[in-house]
């Protein structure tokens, strides 16, 4: 069971909840993690629980984030919306930035976004399970 993000600019959440809710078979195997609206409206049109975190511009990509820094995330789709400027981009960039840090998936696109949850179905992600199973403290 892995630790999934689903976060979504205002212009893209519509094509979020398509997304979730034509992979809702896979998704229901994990733990999922969403910014305030975004989670609400999957949860709102799948039979999925979002643990669900503040709005983005609120502070809910930086707890994501930490938990991303914490190496407690496995894969992130954040369908970003590169044609409109966003009043915490310096937020979202810390964010990709510590997925790049800690090796974490990101998808920035329902393309890429794509390539991944078909990963997941397919059980690539075994190797995050390795990351938690020998983690420092744990032993």
């Amino acid at each position: 069971m892995l630790n999934i993000a689903l976060i979504a600019h205002d212009r893209k959440k519509d094509e979020m909840v398509n997304f979730v809710t034509a992979y809702e078979h896979v998704f229901a195997g994990h733990n999922l993690y969403g910014t305030g609206t975004t989670g609400q409206r999957i949860m709102d049109n799948t039979k999925l629980d979002v643990h669900r975190f503040m709005s983005g511009p609120l502070g809910g990509d930086q707890q994501i984030g930490a938990l991303v820094a914490q190496n407690e995330m496995d894969l992130i789709i954040f369908l970003r919306d590169p044609l409109m400027a966003q009043p915490h981009e310096p937020d979202i960039i810390a964010l990709l930035r510590l997925c790049d840090v800690q090796g974490i998936p990101c998808a920035t696109n329902i393309a890429t976004a794509e390539i991944l949850v078909k990963a997941l179905d397919r059980g690539d992600f075994a190797w995050r399970e390795l990351v938690h199973k020998y983690k420092p403290g744990l032993e």
